[in-house]
C-alpha cells in the first residue's frame, strides 16, 4: 500500500495536500473477495487484506479493478464471526494494489471493526508479556544454579544490554513500518473525492416501492438468522432505503421489526443492485421502501 502510494506521490499526482483521516488504521493481514458486476455478470476476484479501517480498506488483489467501480467485499477477519460483508467503491488501482472506500458501513459492522482490532491487540500484548515473563525467569534461574554450586553466575548485566538493545531495534522498526503505513494511507486520502453518499444530500425523487422493484436487476436472498429460527420469529421487514447513481443501495432505515430480522434484512439488501433511476435523463438518488420476508 505504502509503495503504491509512494509511487503515485512521485508521478506528481499532487497528494500533498492535509490529510482528512478521522478514523485509527488497523493493521490487517485477511483475506478477502472482492465482486464487482460487469455487463451484469458478478466477477469475484480474491485477494488478502493490508490495513483496514472504519471508512475503507487498502487491499492486494489477484486481479485489477477500475477508479470508481462500485464492489461488494467480504473480509474474513476470524474464524469465530461469520464474514463482514459490506459495499464499497473503488478510489485507487495501482499494480494491483487497490484502496477502497466503504458505501454505508453499518453501526453494527463498524463495532466489529473496532471489537476485532481491540482483540487483536490484545492478544499481542498478552503474547509479548509472556516471552518477557518467560525470558526472566529463564536468566534467574540460571544465576541462582550458578550460585549453588559455587561456580560463576551467567553475565547478566550483558544479557540485560543484549534485550535492551533487541527491545529498541524493534521499536524502532514498529515506528518506521507505522509511519509508512500512515503515509501511504495519509498520501490515498488526500486525493480521493468525498463519497457519493456524503455530496449528494437528501434524494431529489421518492419513488414507489412498485416502480423499483421492476427496476431490480439484482437481488440477494436472505439468511434466516439461527437465533430467530429457535426464537420462531418471522414475518415481513420493511426497510426504507437511498439508491445511488449507479444503483447501489447507499443508505437503510429500518421501519419496523425484530432487531434479529432487521440485521439480517440489512446484511442482505446492501448486496441488491437496480437500474438507474433517471430525473430528467440524468441518473437520480432516489428514496424508496422495500419488504424481506423471513419464513420459518
Amino acid at each position: 500500500m505504502a509503495a503504491g502510494a509512494g509511487a503515485r506521490s512521485s508521478g506528481g499526482m499532487g497528494w500533498d495536500r492535509p490529510s482528512r483521516r478521522r478514523f485509527p488504521r488497523y493493521r490487517v493481514q485477511a483475506p478477502l473477495d472482492v465482486t464487482v458486476l460487469r455487463s451484469g455478470i458478478p466477477d469475484t476476484v480474491p485477494g488478502r487484506s493490508v490495513n483496514l479501517c472504519e471508512r475503507g480498506i487498502a487491499a492486494m488483489l489477484a486481479g485489477e479493478l477500475s477508479p470508481g467501480e462500485a464492489v461488494g467485499v467480504e473480509i474474513r477477519l476470524s474464524s469465530a464471526a461469520g464474514p463482514l460483508r459490506t459495499r464499497a467503491l473503488v478510489r485507487h488501482q495501482h499494480k494491483l494494489h487497490c484502496g477502497m472506500e466503504f458505501v454505508a458501513l453499518s453501526v453494527v459492522q463498524q463495532m466489529a471493526i473496532r471489537q476485532w482490532a481491540r482483540d487483536t491487540n490484545a492478544k499481542i500484548e498478552e503474547a509479548s508479556k509472556k516471552t518477557v515473563r518467560s525470558s526472566g525467569v529463564g536468566a534467574g534461574s540460571a544465576s541462582e544454579t550458578g550460585a549453588a554450586t559455587g561456580g560463576p553466575g551467567p553475565p547478566t548485566r550483558m544479557w540485560h544490554r543484549g534485550w535492551a538493545l533487541w527491545l529498541l531495534v524493534a521499536a524502532l522498526l514498529v515506528a518506521i513500518l507505522w509511519w509508512r503505513w500512515n503515509r501511504g494511507w495519509e498520501e490515498l486520502e488526500s486525493g480521493l473525492p468525498m463519497s457519493e453518499a456524503a455530496t449528494t444530500g437528501r434524494p431529489r425523487v421518492q419513488v414507489p416501492t412498485e416502480v423499483m422493484e421492476k427496476r431490480l436487476v439484482h437481488r440477494v436472498d436472505p439468511d434466516y438468522p439461527e437465533a430467530a429460527r429457535s426464537a420462531k420469529l418471522h414475518g415481513v421487514i420493511v426497510l426504507d432505503i437511498v439508491v445511488g447513481r449507479d444503483g447501489s443501495v447507499v443508505e437503510m432505515r429500518p421501519m419496523s421489526g425484530p432487531d434479529v430480522l432487521v440485521r439480517a434484512a440489512m446484511e442482505t439488501v446492501r448486496w441488491w443492485r437496480f437500474e438507474p433511476y433517471r430525473v430528467n435523463g440524468e441518473p437520480g438518488v432516489v428514496e424508496t421502501t422495500v419488504a424481506v420476508e423471513f419464513k420459518p
